[in-house]
């Protein structure tokens, strides 16, 4: 069985494009509460740790996924039914356009992957050296880089979720960039 693209009339299209409306809410919705939780934290303290309410923060109940997994999941998944039902936007980008997008998407995931093991790296560092200082296990959630802003620091949690979200949909544009194209004339025929 052949797989063909998604069209507008189709039924699949449909609960695409509402799952990524749904994303989208999540999204914006977990965007907004982490600014503003952000921007009371800087005029109470004088500082915030990026993510770390995000982190800190458990939803729909106690100790089931914080807000930095819903997003995660959500960037994701929205990502994947972007790239289903917007494959005609990119059925015209020929010759150098197309170049310059796959050399863009390379550039994107491998910064993306460096930021993972970086992160990843200095968390299970933090961990280990805390657990060899204290003789136990620390908050892992609470665990934060002060690294390249004393003042705006990352909860090490929320950087890893982030910048795994960021490798996984550079690395699948890359990979979707370099698929063999036909023209909408062939397609639709």
């Amino acid at each position: 069985m052949e797989r063909r693209h998604l069209q507008e009339h189709d039924r699949q299209y449909k609960i695409f494009l509402y799952v990524f409306y749904g994303c989208a809410v999540v999204m914006a919705s977990i965007t907004f509460f982490g600014i503003y939780s952000m921007a009371q934290d800087w005029n109470e303290e004088g500082t915030f740790i990026m993510g770390d309410i995000l982190v800190q923060t458990q939803v729909p109940f106690e100790n089931f996924a914080n807000l930095s997994t819903w997003l995660f999941f959500s960037c994701v998944l929205g990502w994947y039914c972007v790239s289903r039902i917007g494959w005609k936007r990119t059925t015209n980008l020929h010759s150098y356009r197309m170049g310059l997008l796959q050399l863009m998407l390379l550039g994107f995931t491998i910064i993306c992957l460096y930021e993972v093991l970086w992160t990843f790296t200095i968390l299970n560092a933090e961990i280990t050296s805390q657990m060899i200082l204290n003789g136990q296990t620390p908050d892992i959630d609470a665990l934060a880089v002060h690294y390249p802003d004393v003042l705006r620091p990352w909860n090490l949690i929320f950087a890893t979720k982030i910048w795994l979200a960021g490798a996984i949909i550079s690395a699948h544009a890359f990979y979707l960039s370099t698929k063999p194209r036909k023209s909408l004339e062939e397609l639709e025929s």
